[in-house]
């Protein structure tokens, strides 16, 4: 994760939320078992920190312990699911919140974007760049993390 944030640095700008299965709790909040943050862990927040990144719903609720993902197999809950934004933008989001479900291991995350201009005539869409599905590194990436 630390490499693709690495390889992403100079794609990412003030308006870039990241939103993804990080499959690591970045903090020792985030999981219900106590386990130190290992030195992977303390890379990818230094990395974070460096880029001016900031997993925003931990900059909502810096002390609330609450999870995105439920192993029944090892019977603990951790976050690994996260909402990366740039720290100069976090007054552009009004709240995050973290929705259960009762069909995945995962729950979902919301995040209500604050909005200075009337939007009733104006969809907001998001929509991936088919040119960045042509590039060779993007690829590779790609298939590392499946």
């Amino acid at each position: 994760m630390k490499q693709l944030l690495l390889d992403l640095r100079n794609e990412i700008n003030i308006n870039t939320i990241i939103v993804r299965n990080f499959n690591t709790p970045l903090t020792a909040l985030d999981r219900s078992s106590r386990q130190k943050v290992n030195k992977g862990k303390m890379d990818l927040n230094y990395t974070l920190q460096q880029m001016d990144l900031i997993d925003i719903y931990r900059a909502f609720y810096p002390t609330t312990a609450e999870y995105t993902f439920c192993s029944s197999a090892h019977g603990t809950f951790s976050k690994i699911d996260h909402m990366i934004g740039h720290k100069i933008s976090l007054n552009k989001f009004k709240k995050i919140e973290i929705i259960s479900s009762t069909v995945s291991d995962h729950s979902g995350i919301i995040l209500e974007i604050n909005s200075k201009r009337n939007l009733q005539n104006h969809a907001n869409t998001w929509k991936l760049s088919n040119l960045l599905l042509n590039e060779h590194w993007v690829k590779n990436k790609i298939k590392m993390e499946i």
